[in-house]
């Protein structure tokens, strides 16, 4: 059994190659760039790009089990090949598909969901790899400036992500499946500070930005107007699937979710000066 993952060097896909791997399985790792994919070994690594669905023929020879993300542009921007996808996906004899939800409503999502596949739809909320944006600040000033620092998140490791995920693609009994997947704590800004000065050794300032001086930085360093309307909306009011835990991991994958406490020991180096 071969198990295709697409968006394989992304944060997700990663780990979704990692945790088949460590199910022993066989992987096939879809890049634009296998020079620079850098997998383990054991690691099929194949060329190809979602925009061209003509590329992924070759990809998807023998394959039974497809990974698939709902982007394949800058900016998130929505992939419009879904149809041609999932039909050379049908001609290659793939029974099982998970798809990696992607904030909304997409093209790929739904065209997913209208097929005959055993298919899986993998909801997380935020990813705790996300605080690596503020390792730049931490290493050089020890601070992490953000607005809304009491807002909640159930926030997951990227690794449990891949792991209901792997589990999807490889049993029985996850076909028709919206699985929402959280990690084990509801956590504010201070909680999570709090987590990596305590795994780098060393404290971390939490300094309160107000909404004004955030969409100003955010502007400042070319973020699009929408995904600034989107990440208002999304810190101001949080909503309740982001904030509220579910034991989705658990009880997919038999053992509980990860803690952001663990996650932050993981990646100590990148907040340290010098890393």
């Amino acid at each position: 059994m071969t198990i295709l993952v697409t968006g394989a060097t992304g944060t997700v896909g990663r780990r979704v190659v990692e945790q088949l791997l460590e199910r022993g399985e066989h992987v096939r790792a879809l890049t634009r760039d296998p020079a620079r994919a850098e997998f383990p070994a054991g690691v099929d690594v194949v060329r190809g790009d979602l925009t061209d669905p003509a590329s992924l023929a070759p990809a998807l020879d023998g394959v039974t089990g497809l990974h698939l993300i709902t982007f394949g542009g800058e900016f998130f921007a929505p992939l419009e090949t879904a149809d041609e996808i999932l039909a050379l996906a049908k001609k290659a004899g793939v029974r099982r598909v998970t798809v990696l939800h992607g904030g909304g409503a997409t093209p790929m999502e739904t065209a997913v969901r209208a097929s005959d596949f055993a298919w899986t739809v993998v909801m997380p909320v935020e990813f705790m790899a996300n605080a690596l944006e503020w390792a730049p600040g931490i290493k050089s000033e020890g601070v992490v400036r953000e607005p809304f620092v009491g807002r909640l998140s159930a926030m997951v490791h990227e690794a449990d992500i891949g792991a209901v995920a792997a589990v999807a693609l490889t049993e029985d009994g996850h076909g028709g499946q919206e699985y929402l997947v959280t990690g084990p704590q509801a956590l504010t800004l201070g909680d999570k500070t709090a987590a990596i000065a305590a795994a780098r050794g060393a404290d971390v300032e939490l300094v309160e930005l107000t909404e004004e001086q955030a969409l100003e930085g955010w502007r400042a360093n070319g973020m699009p107007e929408d995904v600034i309307a989107f990440m208002i909306d999304v810190y101001r009011d949080t909503p309740p699937e982001g904030r509220t835990v579910v034991d989705t991991v658990e009880k997919v994958t038999g053992r509980p979710a990860r803690t952001f406490a663990q996650w932050a020991e993981e990646h100590a180096e990148h907040f340290r000066p010098g890393a």
